[in-house]
């Protein structure tokens, strides 16, 4: 940069400080200025450069983009990012993600452009604030499993083209957390449950413990505030009891350590808010039965020190059986590695140890993010790290499991039971001891197809710790397994896909099936698709034409027609989606003018196969008596309503109200085929019955069902049918189904069921 430029933005940087400086004496928070001088030292402490000219250009653009701009707590908005990239700094990441962390609420909240920073930073920060500006525009609902699954694809998506994309967002919500007070009650709740679910088991998936820590007790603190600050009050009132007997552990620690000649750093802490919470809700106890609310901490220098120190620590306290994990010889699936040991104390108190090198401490701290200190080599480029690629394999993972998911929700359940988002693994070993990572209630099926398609494909047994063992097993940590396999095998049971665990496994079973039964599901294809015209009263032969078939394979991309019947085998396509696209195409292609002749005609021809719904049924057809008539279900016409007819291909005709949806919503082409119908005015049989159907709301109650039906009984009306459902708001729908007489009889029936208690409002079923 020329020299004259730098006096430029020391100029700005000067006149920012006295406004900042003025605003301070003015608001009662830290200036924007405080903050930028807070951020630089921040990186300074681990950049080994002393070029900080992009991160002050960031900060002039962000300021000058934002300028008037007002956060909820009343603070200039500039603060927010300026927050954002010191919590990035504490991360130790590059200068590029701290310049998109300053700018990553430009380009949605501001007129800047994508274009402008590409212009002004480089096509790197700019892709990186594309990628933060549309994360930001997902929509999150914990009632809507697919909204959910859809937005945690995307989440991933974005993680695949650069993670740093969602290390930047992990940083703006933790943020928006720490400030969350400013926010109406019911957005607290809103966001804190978002966290809940989607961002801090990210963070957890990532390691960096730093900030799922702190956003799950930040959720924690506005879901369940009587909780949260219960626990505080409880925990502080015995604060100095604790204290005092972690300071003697930690003293006794570092005496023994120091005897056995190994240099450590040792320091107690208590466990987090939520880490307790969730222990008093899964073991069922009182804070006061939790005895392990702290853990004391051991860094050493290598992994040979670690089992040193673990050594010493076991010759002085006893440690209670079953409660030893080693981690750092088999690491969580986000790379975490340490000792855990839980000991009985001097006074009988169970406390728990975590032993592990700083190395360790600091991947724990902060996880893939300690992956991105700054590296730079004579061409001034990062190098590739393999531990970077190691912690990016699961993502690639799911990018490969989502392709082949259609179902939102299938997609949904597999991600939380098969990526420790929300569930713990199996770990278990080959006969040759390597260590493979299964979902917790995995099978020898996983294991099988977890080393190869064709070990799975082929297995016919397996062996655990040496003896046989039925195929439905359920893993454990440390078994061994040996697969049996022969090839004399058919291939897998779909049974298998209830048994197995892993998506893997789901997918490669599945995968089988589609290739080598391809032959019986085009088979079962072609009988399932005539099964259903039949069903319909269609004749199939009639819409299989070339072009008809042609516009199916195009619709849903196949090269012919037997993929197209195949998946229809296999449950990739449904009946009806092939058969009304054939239909639609005929249609189209058929469409010609009905004449009354015509009418007559098909009555005639049909005759012998259809069964008319009732012999008189008091229809005239444009003048024409006794043309066979059916009553559509959809609308349920009953005399006295406004009807019109529509005639059907090769069923004759049917009437509908003239207000039923069915009749509004039709196609232009379809419209043609309405035709006049009316009831007729002499020669009705005063007996004869038509089905009428009403929806009934209300608020629920006990006996509102029996109100309704017995006004029924009393007109002596024959019911058909009742359906009733409850929502969560406790409001009633009651569907029902009955033979009535009149338009008038319904009516009148209908403002007696208006006046039974409860009763919000009836209506006819219209289609």
């Amino acid at each position: 940069m020329a020299e004259k430029e730098k006096v430029t933005i020391q100029e700005k940087l000067d006149t920012v400080k006295k406004a900042d400086a003025s605003v301070k004496a003015m608001k009662d928070f830290t200036s924007p200025e405080v903050l930028y001088q807070e951020l630089i030292a921040s990186v300074k402490k681990y950049h080994p450069s002393d070029d900080i000219t992009m991160i002050e250009n960031a900060y002039m653009v962000a300021k000058d983009a934002h300028e008037g701009q007002k956060r909820k707590s009343g603070e200039p908005y500039i603060i927010h990012p300026l927050c954002v990239a010191i919590i990035l700094a504490d991360l130790e990441l590059d200068k590029e993600t701290i310049v998109a962390g300053i700018l990553h609420d430009a380009v949605e909240d501001t007129i800047m452009t994508t274009e402008e920073i590409t212009e002004q930073f480089g096509e790197e920060v700019a892709l990186l604030v594309d990628g933060v500006t549309k994360l930001g525009q997902l929509s999150y609902s914990a009632d809507k499993v697919e909204v959910q699954a859809e937005n945690l694809r995307k989440m991933f998506l974005a993680m695949a083209k650069d993670i740093r994309v969602i290390l930047i967002k992990l940083a703006d919500r933790l943020h928006n957390m720490r400030t969350l007070q400013y926010m109406l009650p019911h957005k607290q709740q809103e966001k804190a449950r978002e966290t809940m679910d989607i961002y801090a088991p990210i963070a957890m998936r990532l390691g960096i413990s730093k900030i799922k820590v702190e956003l799950d007790d930040l959720s924690l603190k506005y879901l369940k505030p009587d909780v949260y600050y219960d626990l505080v009050d409880k925990i502080a009132l015995r604060k100095s009891v604790r204290e005092e007997f972690v300071n003697k552990i930690v003293a006794e620690v570092q005496d023994h350590l120091k005897g056995a000649n190994l240099e450590a750093q040792v320091d107690g802490r208590v466990k987090h808010f939520f880490s307790i919470y969730k222990k008093m809700v899964n073991q069922d106890k009182t804070l006061d039965q939790i005895y392990d609310l702290f853990a004391v901490r051991i860094l050493v220098d290598t992994v040979k020190d670690c089992y040193a120190a673990l050594g010493v620590i076991h010759e002085m306290y006893k440690p209670i059986p079953g409660r030893f994990k080693d981690y750092i010889a088999m690491p969580k699936p986000n790379m975490y590695q340490s000792l855990h040991t839980t000991l009985i104390g001097p006074n009988g108190q169970p406390f728990e140890i975590q032993i592990r090198t700083y190395e360790m401490h600091k991947i724990a701290e902060f996880g893939i993010a300690a992956h991105w200190k700054y590296k730079e080599s004579s061409d001034g480029k990062r190098p590739p790290s393999q531990s970077e690629e190691e912690k990016l394999s699961w993502l690639r993972q799911i990018l490969e499991w989502q392709r082949d998911m259609s179902d939102n929700r299938e997609f949904m359940s597999l991600l939380k039971s098969d990526l420790d988002l929300f569930a713990d693994n199996v770990y278990c070993f080959t006969p040759a001891g390597d260590v493979k990572t299964l979902p917790a209630g995995s099978t020898p099926i996983d294991f099988a197809y977890s080393i190869h398609s064709a070990v799975g494909n082929k297995m016919v047994g397996a062996r655990v710790n040496g003896k046989l063992v039925p195929i439905e097993y359920v893993i454990k940590n440390g078994d061994r397994i040996e697969v049996i396999t022969s090839q004399n095998s058919q291939g897998p049971s779909r049974d298998w896909l209830k048994l197995v665990k892993s998506t893997q496994a789901k997918n490669k079973i599945n995968n089988w099936f589609k290739q080598e039964l391809k032959g019986n599901n085009i088979q079962k294809g072609k009988e399932m698709l005539s099964a259903y015209a039949r069903s319909k009263n269609l004749r199939l032969s009639m819409y299989t034409k070339t072009q008809y078939m042609e516009a199916v394979m195009r619709k849903y991309g196949f090269r012919d027609w037997d993929a197209v019947m195949a998946a229809l085998g296999h449950g990739g396509l449904k009946e009806g989606q092939i058969l009304n696209k054939l239909i639609e195409c005929y249609n189209k292609d058929n469409l010609a003018k009905i004449t009354d002749e015509d009418i007559l005609e098909a009555s005639k021809e049909n005759q012998m196969k259809m069964r008319p719904v009732r012999d008189k049924s008091g229809i005239t057809v444009k003048g024409v008596h006794d043309v066979n008539v059916r009553f559509s279900k959809c609308c349920s016409p009953v005399p006295g309503d406004e009807i019109i007819g529509f005639v059907t291909r090769g069923r004759g005709v049917s009437v509908h109200r003239t207000d039923c949806i069915n009749v509004l919503n039709m196609s232009e082409m379809d419209r043609a085929r309405l035709i006049e119908a009316e009831w007729q005015t002499s020669g009705t049989k005063v007996e004869e019955k038509y089905l009428a159907e009403i929806s009934v709301y209300a608020n629920n109650r006990t006996g509102l069902v029996v109100d309704i039906t017995k006004l029924l009984s009393e007109r002596k009306i024959d019911l058909r049918s009742i359906h009733s459902r409850t929502s969560k708001q406790e409001k009633a729908t009651i569907s029902l189904a009955f033979e009535i007489g009149s338009k008038e009889e319904l009516n009148s029936l209908i403002r007696k069921i208006r006046q039974v208690e409860s009763v919000l409002d009836v209506k006819r079923t219209t289609g």
